[in-house]
C-alpha cells in the first residue's frame, strides 16, 4: 500500500520553502532584487523621454534577455528570475519605445541631448 501524500496548503507551502528556488536560497532573493529594475522603469515611465539614455536602455534590453535565458536554461528552472527579467525587458523596450518616438519628432534636441551625453 502506497503512503498516503499530503496535501493543502500547508505541505505546499513547506515545500516550497524549502525548494532548491525558495527562500532559504539565493535563487529565490536575487530575482526579488531584480524587481527593482521592473519598478524604477516603471517610475522612469513617467518622465519626460528626454531623459532616456538610449545606450542604457538597450544594454538594460541586453541584460535582461540573457538572464531570461540563463533562468530557462538552468536546472532547476527559476521562474521567478524568468519572470522579472521578461517583465524588465518590457519595461525597457517600452522605455526605448519612447525615447525614439520623442527623438523622431525632435531631431534638434535629440542630437543636442546625445552629444552632450558623449
Amino acid at each position: 500500500m502506497a503512503a498516503k501524500k499530503a496535501t493543502g496548503l500547508l505541505p505546499a507551502l513547506k515545500a516550497f520553502i524549502n525548494s532548491p528556488t525558495g527562500p532559504k536560497t539565493t535563487h529565490f532573493w536575487g530575482p526579488v532584487a531584480n524587481w527593482g529594475f521592473v519598478l524604477a522603469g516603471l517610475s522612469d515611465s513617467q518622465k519626460s523621454p528626454e531623459v532616456i539614455s538610449p545606450n542604457m536602455t538597450g544594454v538594460m534590453c541586453i541584460y535582461s534577455a540573457l538572464f531570461m535565458r540563463f533562468a530557462w536554461a538552468i536546472s532547476p528552472r527559476n521562474y521567478l528570475l524568468f519572470a522579472c527579467h521578461a517583465a524588465n525587458e518590457a519595461v525597457q523596450l517600452n522605455q526605448l519605445r519612447r525615447w525614439y518616438e520623442w527623438s523622431s519628432a525632435h531631431p534638434k534636441e535629440a542630437a543636442a541631448v546625445q552629444g552632450a551625453a558623449t
